[in-house]
């Protein structure tokens, strides 16, 4: 019998836990004050309309996780109890809003893609370009209140998805574009709340009809191989640093899996099938947990399975994974409590839509996102497997879209329309794939591999030392809640709720090196009064150390170049030579998503004989690796008049700034380390020119061009933007705001 293959789409929706612990009393998650705003903003832009699309066609059928402590402040949003600060300021009289806020609004309310969130809005972009070319500073002294107000607004409006956009009043609001008062920011506010509203019934009645599947996770989305035992950490890494006191309280696994249970019976008037566990990280020793409590599947990546197979998976120069029978089937966990289905993703298909897919036309990448299932499904076929595979592309469903034209809704539109009428292809929910063909390849639970979806390994959440150090405090603050046995959930449910935010994995993850967010001191604060909440709780002395940050949270920003650099080229990374250079965060976003960037921060500068520029990578990034080979330095020189082209770079999107047109090319592929370097010339062609550039990596990429070679002055304005390529084929480009402006005052 020929099957078609099927797909199963797994969304994962969640948000920390940004609900600041302020009093002891029972009501702990009760409080209304919140120190980020991204509840709000995410519910408005990114789980309704996700459904509310694929509703849109009933034959197609996805899985959506929720996350408990993801509800929990939506419905807080909902009650009209949560206030963050940018909420504030939204809804203060303009008149009446301090010194420090105005900053606040100037510092944060661009907070924003800017292609996807600021540009398309006319008035929005007005006001984000004058503070990028004039500074706060300058703003400061000259705005009037109105361009505050209209910044107030633009902050929340930009961020209602435009599936709403229809709305009567959204639409007014979108055609007034200025002069927006405080009534309408308070509709605003009304209108968000309303959209937040639908987000849980409407999952709810989707999942009644059999189209969703709507999945859970541990309440507070710790890391459960961790809580059984931080030594897990050299499962994958042998050699990893671990923190001086082991964590070892495998008896908070049920705890955290029973409050999601119950949580989500009281929400959907049903018992839960799937759980993902957090960041798909699983390991032997929690396995019989999850049986224990009744879920039926869970899911995890693909370099788990590799790890547990001892099967690396590898690509063809297509894309197609070899050996797809072992990764596109279930697996039945044989465990001392009874058997646990389990599917794991295709990574490099789930990365294509997190980090790849925005940047290419909604059509084209519809469809090779189709064609590359279509072949998947030929390989079953030729295979002639009795029961059809089961391709599991399961990914962060909200943060991506940011990054997609009007939040992802053309290709959304365009894959779904392309789904409908593909026969090979039929996309399932896990629980209803499984229940027609359950999983009849087994796997002892020891076999299973302890890992997660980054690199198989738990390295983002603990080894470094600031993780380690934050491991630590958490040991103490949990034998400190051991000490006293009288302190039950029902009595003192206070120091409980602390413990359970507190093993969040949230705070870990920003921790130390690897992410970086401009919230980083903020997620240490929150993680700290977590911690200071137990013993609070149990009116016992809080540690001295809990005063104090994890680590110092330097505020990287953007400088621009201040004087003239000098410095060897040598790949180092030092800071010694590059002190007057400008500097752009790239990895410094507010996004969470892993890898979105693998370039940390730009450096560049000149002196009278080089422009010079340098990238450093986020930690654990191996450029010959982990980038695409070729990078390309494109830049021209605004105000003079000199033949330019466009790039030349096959599959390069049409948006601004890559549609612009640039005089010089320099491109250094990162394998074979060679330089080549092109100036435009008449009718729109590149020509290859000698160069005596530069170019060191190490530590970091380093990049020396001689002005000789530009054939431009050092004082001459420069625009450039930077470009990576894969065999001549467009990947990805920086900054993504624009263009690096580079002028020496």
């Amino acid at each position: 019998m020929s099957h078609p293959l099927h797909v199963a789409f797994i969304w994962h929706q969640h948000q920390p836990l940004y609900k600041s612990p302020e009093g002891g009393s029972s009501s702990y998650l009760s409080t209304g004050r919140y120190r980020l705003p991204w509840v709000r903003l995410h519910g408005t832009k990114d789980y309704l309309d996700l459904i509310l699309m694929l509703e849109r066609y009933p034959k197609l059928h996805q899985t959506v996780n929720l996350v408990p402590s993801l509800i929990l402040q939506l419905e807080d949003y909902i009650a009209g109890t949560a206030f963050d600060p940018y909420l504030e300021v939204s809804l203060t009289p303009t008149e009446q809003l301090t010194q420090g806020q105005l900053e606040f609004i100037l510092e944060h309310f661009f907070d924003a893609n800017y292609d996807t969130l600021i540009q398309p809005h006319p008035r929005y972009r007005e006001l984000y370009q004058v503070r990028q070319e004039k500074g706060e500073a300058w703003c400061l002294a000259n705005w009037d209140l109105q361009d505050y107000s209209d910044l107030l607004a633009w902050h929340n409006l930009a961020w209602i998805d435009p599936l709403f956009w229809d709305d009567g009043e959204i639409a007014t609001w979108l055609n007034q574009g200025r002069d927006f008062s405080l009534s309408d920011r308070q509709r605003i506010y009304s209108k968000q709340r309303e959209i937040l509203a639908r987000i849980i019934p409407k999952h709810r009645q989707m999942q009644e009809t059999g189209q969703l599947e709507v999945t859970t996770t541990p309440y507070t989305h710790p890391i459960l191989p961790l809580l059984a035992d931080t030594d897990a950490g050299k499962v994958a890494v042998p050699n990893m640093t671990l923190p001086r006191y082991r964590f070892s309280w495998p008896e908070d696994i049920p705890r955290h899996l029973n409050k999601g249970w119950e949580f989500y019976k009281d929400r959907f008037k049903r018992e839960p099938r799937g759980l993902w566990p957090s960041e798909q990280s699983v390991s032997p020793a929690v396995l019989p947990y999850i049986v224990e409590q009744g879920f039926q599947w869970i899911c995890s990546d693909e370099a788990v399975l590799g790890w547990s197979l001892q099967q690396f998976f590898h690509r063809d120069e297509t894309g197609n994974i070899q050996q797809p029978e072992l990764l596109y089937r279930p697996y039945r966990l044989q465990t001392s409590a009874g058997d646990l289905s389990i599917v794991f993703r295709d990574h490099a298909l789930s990365d294509l839509i997190g980090f790849t897919y925005s940047g290419m036309p909604p059509a084209v990448a519809s469809q090779d996102l189709i064609g590359r299932l279509q072949k998947i499904a030929q390989m079953q076929q030729d295979s002639q497997s009795e029961q059809p595979w089961l391709v599991t592309i399961a990914l962060d469903g909200e943060n991506c879209w940011e990054f997609y034209e009007q939040d992802g809704k053309p290709f959304l539109e365009a894959l779904y329309e392309k789904f409908s009428q593909e026969p090979q292809l039929k996309l399932v929910t896990v629980s209803e794939y499984l229940q027609e063909f359950p999983a009849q390849a087994t796997m002892k639970a020891e076999q299973l591999h302890s890992g997660s979806w980054v690199d198989g390994s738990f390295t983002t959440w603990i080894g470094d030392p600031v993780k380690n150090r934050a491991w630590d405090y958490l040991t103490q603050a949990r034998q400190t809640l051991a000490n006293h046995p009288e302190a039950t959930e029902e009595n003192n449910p206070a120091a409980w709720e602390a413990l359970y935010a507190a093993e969040g994995s949230d705070w870990f993850w920003w921790f130390g090196e690897g992410h970086s967010s401009n919230q980083d001191a903020i997620f240490d604060q929150l993680f700290r009064l977590h911690l200071r909440g137990i013993y609070r709780a149990l009116n016992e002395p809080i540690p001295t150390y809990l005063n104090q940050p994890l680590e110092i949270h330097e505020a990287r920003t953007n400088h621009r170049a201040t004087g003239f650099i000098h410095p060897q080229i040598n790949g180092s990374g030092d800071e010694q030579g590059w002190e007057k250079a400008g500097r752009l965060e790239i990895g410094g976003a507010r996004g969470t998503m892993h890898s979105s960037s693998p370039i940390q921060r730009l450096w560049y500068g000149l002196d009278q004989s080089n422009f010079y520029l340098r990238m450093d990578f986020k930690t654990g990034i191996q450029p010959e690796k982990d980038l695409p080979p070729q990078l390309n330095l494109l830049w021209f020189y605004p105000n003079q008049i000199m033949h330019n082209s466009s790039l030349p770079i096959a599959e390069t999107p049409d948006i601004a700034p890559l549609n612009y047109l640039f005089h010089h090319h320099l491109q250094i592929n990162l394998s074979t380390r060679s330089i080549k370097f092109q100036q435009a010339g008449e009718y729109s062609q590149w020509y290859t020119r000698q160069t005596h550039a530069q170019a060191a990596l190490n530590n970091s990429l380093e990049i020396a061009v001689p002005w000789n070679d530009l054939q431009q002055p050092p004082e001459s304005p420069i625009r450039l933007v930077l470009v990576l390529s894969d065999a001549g084929h467009f990947r990805n480009y920086l900054p993504e705001n624009g263009l690096i402006a580079i002028e020496l005052n």
